[in-house]
């Protein structure tokens, strides 16, 4: 199919939304049992993970990259479950990092196993950016909700050892939750205040079957903003690129910013520029889609590039997707791919 330059839309789907970011989720495993993804009810000892056959290689994964490039993706975001339990993730950055017109390449990881050699590993193979997940500073609370007794020390020191290696600023992404760490709040915005890393504060989303969400239990973006605000003032600033789902907010003192993602209840469905590939090779062209598309049945049925790239164009080309801005409480009940499958 024809193609257009690198600095124009290739497609756009039914909503006029071009595509421009693909995230990946390489592993369905995961060693938190966070309660909002995969709580230890459902993720029990005995839940059938994907076996490794299932999950796409590392040359699956690239050639994926390359046809998503054709189509206008320029960047890259690797997930899970927890990304670095997938081994030698490195090899897998440097070959993405090596697909021209590839501009950034992220990751986002619970920091469990990100010491200084692994995010020097990462940065040296073409990591650009990396986030991590941190709901609390407060270890009863923090190890409460990553519900395997995980210290917030080793986190800290894994953004610490992110920051040494070149990877920063680093995000920290926060999801809060109605009466389990609405408290947390403001002393996460303190101990990142002066550093240039960037807290992003999420509202507890109804992504996936199993975490139980309710309505009551999202702390709205305009309350978390008033928190912070009451203490330092904030004012809001632009958006670095188109389809940002963070609305971003800088101290006015000169301490830094902050990011909200307020998905529920100020969607931004409206400018949603992502695709999400599961680890078993499952397309999803939203966060909260019931049904993937089965590239990996096409990757390995002896099908051309062309003949993919066509399939996943006309995907893209069909998509319709805005869950968030049409959510009712008839919606949040139909069945939805689980996060721990495709990375939030």
């Amino acid at each position: 199919m024809h193609v257009k330059a690198h600095d124009e839309v290739a497609i756009r789907d039914a909503l006029g939304r071009a595509l421009r970011d693909l995230r990946i989720s390489i592993t369905d495993r995961c060693n938190f049992r966070c309660t909002y993804c995969m709580p230890k009810e459902v993720f029990g000892k005995d839940y059938p993970f994907l076996p490794q056959h299932a999950v796409l290689t590392f040359e699956e994964i690239v050639r994926v990259v390359r046809l998503f490039e054709r189509l206008g993706v320029r960047k890259i975001r690797l997930t899970g479950g927890e990304p670095l339990l997938r081994r030698d993730v490195e090899r897998l950055v440097r070959m993405i990092a090596e697909v021209p017109g590839i501009d950034d390449i992220a990751m986002t990881t619970n920091g469990s196993r990100l010491t200084y050699e692994k995010a020097a590993a990462l940065k040296a193979a073409g990591l650009r950016r990396i986030t991590v997940s941190l709901d609390s500073l407060d270890d009863g609370v923090f190890q409460a909700m990553n519900d395997v007794s995980f210290p917030v020390d080793r986190v800290l020191q894994a953004i610490d050892a992110a920051a040494k290696a070149g990877l920063s600023p680093v995000k920290i992404n926060m999801v809060v939750k109605r009466g389990v760490n609405e408290d947390s709040v403001v002393p996460m915005a303190e101990r990142f205040r002066g550093t240039g890393h960037v807290v992003r504060f999420i509202e507890y989303m109804d992504v996936g079957n199993s975490n139980g969400w309710r309505m009551e239990d999202v702390v709205t973006a305009d309350e978390i903003l008033s928190m912070i605000h009451q203490r330092w003032p904030l004012e809001q600033i632009p958006a670095r690129t188109a389809g940002e789902v963070a609305t971003r907010y800088r101290y006015l003192d000169g301490q830094g910013e902050i990011g909200i993602i307020a998905s529920v209840t100020k969607p931004f469905c409206g400018g949603c520029t992502r695709a999400r590939m599961s680890s078993d090779g499952q397309l999803y062209t939203c966060l909260f889609g019931g049904k993937g598309h089965d590239v990996r049945a096409w990757l390995r049925s002896g099908m051309s590039d062309d003949e993919i790239l066509e399939r996943i164009a006309s995907v893209w080309s069909h998509r319709n997707d805005r869950y968030s801005e049409v959510r009712t409480s008839e919606t949040a009940r139909l069945p939805r791919v689980e996060m721990s499958k495709i990375g939030g």
